[in-house]
């Protein structure tokens, strides 16, 4: 595998740190600058919210752009927003900060993927694209719990240089080692991309997408004052916890996949979105217990991401029968529509926390969970009153490890 490939993971490494690791530190982002749990809580919501914007909107804009150099100068962006959100002066520039990282974070995985796959031969292309996608999954094992530790530590702004500091050395081993001869195909233009969304199939899985992330989302984006306020861990305990989730998460993926593979795309879902929301009820029983909780935890990052696979492989499935000409486009809609649900499933927490108390997070995010459930066993249902041709759904590995 050519090197360039190790620069496009480094830089999907420090991007998945970055979303990732204001979970564990919210609290102390809060205390600091002087504002509640749910105004700190916006800052995953309008990250997110860049995301969900800045992949299908700004991957269109920057359609004539090289490659390389549109690359590269997402990862300055990105690097300058970390730079920014460690010198932020108070809220609102933090919040610009997170923006602006989020836009960047939206186009590079709209644009890895392609340059990904254009370093190596078609026949290893997958392959290309999950190791690049590694990245993401070792940030939520490593650069979440680690950036929390630093953050609980040194002060939750030298967290923030650190991931500037990897951004730094992703924008280095682009310029260095991505060819310029990078070809490309011209991206969806908007147009392309609102026929999709005119598509009522494929929208009821955007839904399932986003309604299962947020879900989810309500209770993990308050999981460090959970662990702190209820269950009576210590500040620096939770990048440990984190440590014990992500691990649960890369297992997850593994075994979502697998289970996706055994018993299709909509059988796979409908056991994670029945198993997470067990687990979120769980949680409004198990926070005020350490043990507990943990075991609680672990369970849950399990199924948290476990539908990553299915989801995807659903929604190409689905595009190559409505949408056959545009399977691409469906395929990373589908990624803003996972960042609209954090997005929206943050700012529902934040409501929640401020009204009801933390608490209740759980319980909640469980229901809209089973909301998710619903979905897919209404697009299940629609499925086999509408038979696929035998062939639907014959290129979904490649699309299914982009997420």
């Amino acid at each position: 595998m050519p090197i360039a490939l190790l620069a496009l993971t480094i830089s999907a490494f420090a991007i998945g740190t970055t979303e990732f690791v204001i979970v564990g530190l919210l609290p102390t982002i809060a205390a600091d600058l002087g504002v509640n749990l749910p105004s700190a809580g916006l800052l995953v919501s309008l990250y997110a919210l860049g995301v969900a914007v800045g992949a299908p909107v700004l991957t269109a804009l920057t359609g004539k752009v090289p490659r390389k150099l549109l690359l590269v100068s997402l990862m300055v962006l990105f690097t300058l927003g970390n730079l920014l959100a460690w010198k932020a002066p108070g809220y609102t520039s933090l919040v610009i900060a997170r923006i602006l990282t989020g836009l960047a974070h939206g186009v590079f995985f709209s644009i890895g993927s392609t340059i990904a796959t254009s370093l190596v031969p078609k026949e290893k292309a997958a392959s290309a694209i999950a190791i690049m996608f590694t990245g993401l999954t070792v940030a939520l094992v490593t650069g979440v719990p680690l950036g929390t530790f630093i953050g609980q530590h040194f002060g939750w702004r030298e967290t923030f240089l650190a991931v500037a500091a990897l951004g730094v050395l992703a924008i280095a081993g682009s310029a260095i080692f991505v060819p310029s001869t990078v070809q490309h195909n011209q991206p969806a233009s908007l147009m392309q991309q609102v026929r999709v969304l005119a598509e009522p199939r494929l929208l009821l899985v955007y839904a399932m997408t986003a309604v299962g992330y947020g879900g989810s989302f309500i209770a993990f984006t308050f999981l460090a004052p959970i662990l702190t306020q209820i269950s009576g861990f210590s500040a620096n305990a939770v990048s440990l916890v984190m440590l014990v989730y992500g691990v649960s998460v890369a297992v997850g993926n593994l075994w979502g996949g697998k289970l996706a593979d055994q018993r299709g795309p909509i059988g796979a879902l409908k056991i994670i979105f029945l198993g997470l929301a067990t687990v979120l009820l769980a949680l409004s029983f198990t926070a005020p217990s350490k043990p507990l909780v943990l075991a609680t935890v672990l369970v849950w990052g399990a199924v948290a991401f476990g539908n990553v696979a299915g989801l995807q492989v659903y929604v190409v499935q689905q595009a190559e029968h409505f949408t056959p000409r545009a399977v691409d486009v469906a395929s990373g809609l589908n990624i803003a529509a996972f960042n609209l649900g954090i997005a929206g499933g943050a700012w529902g927490g934040g409501l929640i926390v401020e009204h009801l108390g933390l608490i209740h997070t759980g319980w909640i995010g469980a229901l809209v969970v089973l909301g998710a459930f619903g979905l897919t066993a209404l697009s299940g249902r629609l499925d086999r009153l509408n038979p696929r041709p035998a062939n639907a759904g014959a290129s979904k590995s490649i699309h299914a490890v982009g997420h």
